[in-house]
């Protein structure tokens, strides 16, 4: 029987957990809510950046023996940034918990940016942003971004750019801990076979000296526009990357039930419409999928396609058509039957894994400030009617759109017709 609790520390940490006691694998995430949103055109890919530099060196630990202590126990660290968190996360045996979490806690309080790593892992970073303008199927979800976000940060790329990375300083480093890594904006989240009590004091002893500076404020959010349109980023490659985009809903609204089954049978499943007819009916694309992505205030649904030159308008003309007909008359009855099933399945089965749970408690806590019992999700999944995926989808569907593309193409073949 799991058991999950929320302890908020003296210097405003929130330590989430959930006691799992019949596996041996405990999941550990460190969540900040500071991400790409939160930079300048300036200071652009600085979060990025910071995720890589606690992995290099602290005063007890260099980024060699970083490495070893995770490879030495059989565990896995690792780290991610997106627009509006970043996370630090390790999986271990529980009987390398405290190990685990103390290295953890070594990074995210004492790592020394030392000048001659920050010179090698800004070459690093940098050679990663010529590996994302190289895959063509990425590069196109920046340029639909910064399309229809503007001058919004949101409209950042989470890499940054070449040229700032170049100009960051060990102070600059520094300073961006000092304004966003807040006690306040931090959530420690914890799943696995260990009990609350153990789990939280481990925390208390190794966070609770972290203090926020004097003056120190969490930064204002300014709610983005969506702007629509067409954007070509035209690059010599044998496809052409499409991606259509509308305004989608933030995180915690309460339609976000109902487009979770959209999403499914519109695109992000194999019996889904988009694949159905697009790949396997006509053979016209190997990858074509929907997505959703909910921030803070906002969020963004959106279809992505990669196909030859000669087949891009025939496939885009077909993406309307299909978005147009489940706007107009919604998903049938047997569709939202089997998306029920399908959505339950898949969050069951994420049950099994400690770092799903340490992930959904995390992320949780950062967005919404609150667990989201998964009894709570099921019925809300279970509740959803036609009528309210229809409502979704008419909201969702019908424009405006604000279309991208990487590849060889003309604005013609990327309007609806």
């Amino acid at each position: 029987m799991s058991m999950s609790y929320k302890v908020r520390l003296s210097n405003g940490i929130r330590v989430v957990g959930e006691e799992i006691p019949n596996l041996r694998s405990v999941s550990i995430g460190i969540w900040i809510a500071t991400g790409s949103r939160y930079e300048t055109p300036q200071n652009n890919g600085i979060s990025h950046f910071l995720e890589h530099m606690l992995f290099k060196g602290t005063e007890r630990y260099s980024a060699r023996e970083l490495a070893e202590v995770f490879d030495g126990i059989g565990g896995q660290v690792n780290a991610f940034t997106s627009k509006e968190y970043t996370c630090f996360y390790a999986k271990v045996l529980d009987e390398h918990f405290d190990l685990a979490l103390g290295t953890l806690a070594d990074m995210f309080l004492h790592s020394t940016f030392a000048s001659d790593e920050m010179d090698k892992e800004k070459r690093v970073v940098i050679e990663e942003i010529h590996m994302y303008e190289d895959t063509p199927d990425e590069l196109v979800m920046d340029v639909l971004a910064e399309h229809v976000y503007g001058n919004h940060p949101l409209g950042y790329t989470i890499l940054g750019l070449e040229d700032n990375l170049r100009r960051f300083s060990r102070e600059q480093l520094q300073q961006h801990v000092r304004e966003h890594y807040l006690p306040d904006s931090v959530v420690v989240s914890v799943a696995g076979n260990i009990p609350q009590a153990r789990a939280v004091e481990a925390v208390e002893r190794l966070f609770g000296v972290y203090r926020a500076p004097s003056g120190a404020m969490t930064p204002a959010l300014v709610r983005p526009g969506f702007q629509p349109g067409i954007r070509i980023r035209e690059k010599d490659i044998e496809q052409v990357h499409v991606c259509l985009a509308s305004n989608g809903l933030a995180a915690g609204d309460p339609d976000l039930y109902a487009l979770v089954l959209l999403n499914n049978a519109l695109g992000s499943s194999s019996s889904s419409r988009l694949f159905q007819e697009i790949r396997e009916a006509r053979g016209l694309a190997y990858s074509v999928f929907s997505f959703h992505t909910s921030y803070r205030d906002s969020g963004m649904f959106g279809i992505y396609v990669g196909t030859s030159p000669e087949q891009v308008g025939e496939v885009v003309r077909l993406v309307y058509s299909i978005c147009a007909d489940v706007a107009a008359h919604g998903l049938t009855a047997e569709e939202l039957r089997k998306g029920k099933e399908q959505v339950k399945g898949s969050m069951m089965l994420s049950l099994e894994s400690t770092s799903s749970r340490m992930s959904r408690l995390g992320k949780n806590e950062l967005m919404l400030g609150r667990e989201v019992p998964l009894d709570e999700t099921l019925a809300g999944i279970q509740a959803v009617t036609e009528d309210d995926v229809r409502r979704v989808a008419q909201q969702l569907l019908t424009g405006p759109f604000a279309v991208a593309a990487v590849g060889t193409v003309g604005e013609r073949d990327l309007q609806p017709h």
